[in-house]
């Protein structure tokens, strides 16, 4: 396994969470399963898919991983271990797990068909800049998939409108024997017969025509944490798809967050950036000038003779900390505006300004000349 970036296998970060990498590997998974996917590169896929999952689900793997390079710890994958496969010490119940994770595979028998989970659903929400410094609830509309009331999923007009599958025996589950390069190979897939459900339906739900879910508008509230930022995502577990199986998992809601700008205010990490532009008289005289914050208008004093360019650190007026405590800056860089224009009188009046202030009072100017003319 040395040598390999599992990050990059799964398409995610180093910095990515456990729930991070679960989602990633469930999506990955689906798409390369040789049962569900018959590309010839697909079952190799899948085997470096369950090789890097079973390093970065295991913390213990994962920290030696990150700082030696190998799950095993300094010493390398050497010694014949190689890949290992699934166990209960890699935070599996055995290979079997493995397809219990995906979303539609159906069809594994009783006690393997209670593990089937719903689909993800995915949805954007825009909310404002303060809403996201500060946090919200909002409400959202979904379109989902809702276990039929009507036949309780069975897809069922009744009770005695099911038979069970003789093709796979109830389990949902049938062997199949296929020629390949190698010989003869045996392949345990979703039954065709059923599709996976065991059951074989006689008379269809007039309400979900024989599929065991409906499709419903739902609207669920959603609490947003203080500190979120743009293309965040929120995970609401359980308010995605749900299966036609009662015992079934539902899937869960996904949404990613679009945060709209501030008209004056930047964010970069939880620090608050904002440009405040003010004549250069007031950089020169002194003076007070407002700025904005997350929380409105604040004045700050200006000592005369300030330099353009120069920051002001204001302590915990940025963006709350979205892990832990703690509250980001607030830095305010001054910008000194020249005029547009200006009357013959107010140009009077900067000439006897100008040459009645030393060309010593402008030591950078003077180092400029001073290189300029070496």
């Amino acid at each position: 396994m040395a040598n390999k970036d599992y990050y990059a296998t799964l398409g995610v970060n180093k910095s990515a969470s456990d729930d991070e990498i679960k989602s990633a590997y469930r999506q990955l998974a689906k798409k390369y399963h040789p049962d569900l996917n018959k590309t010839p590169e697909a079952a190799e896929k899948f085997k470096e898919i369950n090789e890097a999952y079973s390093v970065l689900s295991d913390k213990q793997k994962r920290a030696n991983y990150d700082q030696f390079g190998s799950a095993d710890g300094p010493q390398g994958f050497g010694g014949g271990q190689g890949f290992s496969g699934f166990d209960s010490s890699e935070g599996f119940g055995g290979f079997e797990d493995i397809f219990n994770i995906f979303t539609n595979f159906g069809g594994r028998g009783r006690a393997q068909q209670a593990r089937e989970e719903g689909d993800d659903i995915n949805l954007n929400l825009v909310i404002s800049f303060v809403d996201a410094a500060f946090g919200c609830e909002k409400e959202v509309t979904v379109t989902r998939k809702e276990r039929c009331e009507s036949c309780n999923g069975t897809g069922a007009k009744t009770d005695s409108d099911y038979v069970t599958c003789t093709e796979c025996n109830g389990t949902g589950r049938v062997t199949y024997t296929q020629q390949t390069l190698f010989g003869m190979t045996r392949t345990v897939g979703t039954c065709r017969n059923c599709g996976g459900k065991g059951k074989v339906v006689k008379n269809k739900c007039p309400d979900c025509r024989g599929t065991g879910l409906k499709t419903v508008t739902a609207k669920i509230k959603v609490k947003i944490p203080a500190g979120i930022d743009n293309e965040q995502t929120l995970r609401i577990e359980g308010q995605g798809n749900q299966t036609a199986s009662p015992n079934g998992i539902p899937g869960d809601l996904r949404i990613s967050i679009t945060v709209q700008p501030h008209s004056l205010l930047v964010r970069k990490g939880f620090d608050l950036y904002v440009d405040a532009y003010v004549p250069i008289t007031t950089l020169m005289l002194g003076g007070k000038i407002e700025i904005p914050t997350l929380k409105g208008k604040q004045t700050i004093d200006v000592a005369p003779l300030t330099q353009s360019n120069t920051k002001y650190t204001l302590k915990g007026k940025g963006i709350k900390y979205l892990k832990g405590f703690g509250t980001g800056d607030l830095i305010v860089t001054l910008k000194g505006e020249m005029p547009k224009d200006i009357d013959k009188n107010t140009i009077k009046l900067m000439k006897e300004l100008q040459n009645s202030i030393s060309e010593k009072s402008y030591p950078k100017t003077n180092n400029f000349k001073k290189k300029l003319g070496d």
